[in-house]
């Protein structure tokens, strides 16, 4: 057992002991490994009990590094001590100690063995294929042999028969491998999570006493009542408000029910961000869960998403975990937190939550366990990946069948995912929490829409007379270089150059301030004309008078207006005016998107784009049209192919894209000088997040043998030379043309 610091005598130094010993600090000061097993065999069965496999966690815990019996690794733990000892295949720390409790567990335990040896032999190294691991313990029978050898405590050693739970046996044999895959990832989750917090509390424990200690979910659920009754009573009458209470009461009202899928469809102004947190909140503290989990398509939407919630709940509640999170807004607690989502409300993206439901390595992985007995809210969920819905909705089912938990499909362009919406792979039955009665879209309605009365393209000069006529107007193109077009086509019109732009060619930071820049100007009431793509459409605090929109999906065009009249402070309604594009959409589902909504306009030239049918109708076919499964990872999955599904469930193609980091403002030039200077840090690699730009990764492989880029401290490629004047920081960003025609080609940019 953990000796007690108070009433037990302290370890004697390492080289005054014979026992077996987990890890050695750099002081010489021992961690027993009879210890460490017992405390993380404990620590996972306490994570595994909210799904009933603690007994089986416990097992994995207490055999995890059983191969640290083995005289030789004991020997090189004592020649190698600190913390890198503790890992496998990083210098000093080459003996492999994960395979010999992988063995154990299969002659132990049989069939529940092999699917622990899974967690047992990746707790360092990831999970890995079925074939590879059967191969592993075939071969690794000396490394056990070697573990006995070295006196394993017996107590660790024996267990009682164990049996998979009942629901991993029933169903079709496809359905059943599945939730075997991601029970095994359950346990593996377990296991690592338990193994990092036994080994930080031994090195860190400075580190390990920033956990814990976040305000109770009933303790949120209060504060945020108290919070929404302060912003009722202090808003004036208007009809927007009425809805949004409405909305309000109607998600505390639906929270009584039983955990299950839940659909909350409400148009964009209508309080979505705090009514789907209070519906969450109450539906927690009501059923027992321990979390609310908020998964967001895009940063810019977490970031003022983050803001509202922590505005409400405090600081202490609500963690952010995303790639371009500034390090000088976080805390030490918030860093640690973000390991492993132990807070009591954490935003991340969907990209964050979806990966590390299929990843293998363990710091992706350690988090998965909290999903279990969680409140799951999937904000502008229309954005999901299309190719990867099977594996995405089926995770989903499970961790709503077999793991407590709750999901809340939250957007104003609600997506078909039950399978009486005839899908296939989607939830069995989705609740919808604000009842039909509550006429939101309905009353709520701020925007005209406004077809195409011809087939013929609308050409960017004439859209661009159409747009130079209006004092408040933003246009959405399809692709990044259609955005540059028009904006040039708009300084030909007016005769100065003051269209603002936003697209992905800009970097992170560059967004944020063109973004401050249309407050400002709406502020001294100056004409705002801002051009841009999609990446303004889910989610993007923007209220236009008239929006104008190339032709596309329904979903989006939806979305696309919601950035009109938002606030409903016009007089009359706003204009969504839809125009067929000279150009096409990028390939994939935003053509297919494209095809389906010129069907229904064939079908009813004056089609509502908002009405529930409209959407319903318009995500059928979307799905019905596409691959749900485009990289085959439910089959890799029914294989126990955890290392194939990982590779595979890439929701950003990386293998296709690839970041640059752009010289925009003093602050990214100093960090890239300190980078090169003092080598990569996790603050200095978030701070590049800011500022960085996505580009076709051959693109840079090219720009890189050029000269044109470099890499920095082999963390970063940053613009070199010459190629930094290509990134224009007054406007468009990324500028190919900057670098000259000799050049140019290299630099062609699609999307």
């Amino acid at each position: 057992m953990i000796p007690h610091p108070e009433t037990d005598p302290p370890a004697p130094p390492a080289a005054l002991t014979r026992a077996p010993l987990a890890h050695l600090d750099e002081t010489g000061r021992p961690h027993l490994l009879v210890e460490h097993l017992e405390a993380v065999g404990a620590l996972a069965a306490e994570f595994a009990a909210r799904f009933g496999t603690a007994d089986i966690a416990r097992c994995a815990g207490q055999w995890h590094d059983l191969g640290k019996y083995a005289a030789d690794f004991q020997g090189m733990i004592r020649a190698a001590n600190g913390f890198e000892a503790h890992l496998e295949g990083t210098p000093g720390g080459r003996i492999d100690h994960s395979s010999a409790g992988a063995v154990h567990a299969v002659k132990v335990l049989g069939s529940v063995g092999q699917a622990i040896a899974f967690a047992i032999a990746g707790h360092h190294a990831g999970l890995p294929n079925a074939a590879a691991l059967k191969e592993r313990l075939q071969t690794k029978m000396p490394r056990y042999e070697a573990a006995k050898s070295g006196g394993i405590d017996e107590r660790l050693l024996s267990a009682a028969l164990l049996d998979f739970p009942a629901w991993l046996k029933e169903g079709r044999p496809s359905d059943r491998m599945r939730r075997l895959e991601l029970w095994i990832r359950m346990v593996f989750s377990t296991l690592c999570d338990a193994d990092f917090l036994d080994t930080e509390a031994f090195f860190r424990a400075d580190r390990a006493a920033l956990r814990g200690d976040a305000p109770a979910i009933e303790v949120l659920n209060g504060r945020l009542r108290d919070h929404l009754g302060g912003l009722q009573a202090g808003a004036r009458s208007s009809e927007v408000n009425r809805v949004r209470a409405e909305v309000l009461a109607a998600c505390v009202a639906a929270a009584g029910r039983k955990p299950g899928a839940f659909s909350l469809t409400v148009p964009t102004g209508g309080g979505k961000t705090l009514a789907s947190m209070a519906f969450a909140l109450e539906h927690a503290a009501r059923h027992g869960l321990d979390r609310v989990v908020v998964a967001i398509p895009f940063t810019s939407i977490i970031e003022q998403t983050a803001k509202v919630l922590r505005d409400a709940l405090g600081d202490e509640a609500v963690i952010e975990h995303h790639s371009a999170l500034d390090p000088e807004e976080e805390t030490p607690k918030g860093r640690v937190a973000c390991e492993n989502w132990d807070a009591p409300v954490v935003v991340t993206t969907t990209v964050q939550l979806f990966e590390s439901l299929f990843a293998a390595r363990p710091s992706a992985c350690r988090k998965l366990h909290r999903l279990a007995r969680s409140v799951i809210v999937l904000d502008e969920a229309q954005t999901m990946p299309v190719g990867m819905l099977a594996p995405i909705l089926d995770g989903l089912r499970s961790l709503v069948g077999e793991y407590g938990a709750s999901v809340v499909v939250s957007t104003a362009t609600q997506p078909a995912l039950g399978r009486a919406q005839g899908l296939s792979v989607g939830f069995e039955a989705v609740e919808e929490i604000v009842p039909a009665s509550v006429r939101a879209f309905e009353r709520l309605r701020r925007v005209e829409v406004r077809w195409p009365e011809e087939e013929a393209p609308t050409s960017y000069a004439a859209l661009a007379q159409a747009v130079a006529s209006e004092r408040d107007v933003m246009a959405i193109v399809h692709l990044r270089r259609d955005a540059r077009v028009l904006c040039e086509a708009l300084d030909a019109v007016l005769g100065h150059e003051e269209t603002l732009h936003l697209s992905a060619l800009m970097c992170p930071a560059h967004r944020s301030e063109v973004l401050a820049e249309i407050k400002t100007r709406k502020g001294r009431g100056e004409p705002v004309r801002l051009v841009a793509t999609q990446l303004v459409e889910a989610g993007v605090d923007l209220d236009f008078a008239v929006v104008y929109r190339a032709l596309g999906g329904v979903d989006a065009l939806a979305q696309a207006a919601g950035r009109c009249n938002r606030e409903g402070l016009l007089e009359g309604r706003g204009e969504l005016r839809v125009f067929h594009a000279p150009t096409a959409p990028p390939k994939g589902v935003p053509q297919a998107a494209l095809a389906i909504t010129r069907g229904l306009l064939r079908e009813d030239p004056g089609l509502d784009l908002f009405a529930p049918a409209t959407q319903q109708a318009y995500f059928q076919q979307l799905y019905g049209s596409r691959n749900l499964d485009a990289k085959e990872i439910q089959a890799a999955r029914e294989g126990l192919r955890f290392k194939d599904v990982a590779e595979g469930f890439q929701i950003i193609e990386d293998e296709w894209s690839a970041p640059v980091v752009v010289p925009y403002d003093g602050r990214a030039q100093a960090c890239l000088r300190e980078l090169e200077a003092l080598g990569p840090s996790r603050k200095r690699l978030r701070v590049l997040q800011r500022y960085t730009v996505t580009v076709p990764r051959k693109a840079r492989e090219r720009w890189e043998r050029l000269g044109l880029a470099r890499e920095v401290a082999g963390a970063v490629v940053v613009l070199e030379g010459a190629f930094a004047a290509a990134y224009d920081p007054r406007r468009f960003g990324l500028v190919p043309e900057r670098v000259g025609a000799a050049d140019a080609g290299a630099l062609v940019i699609e999307g």
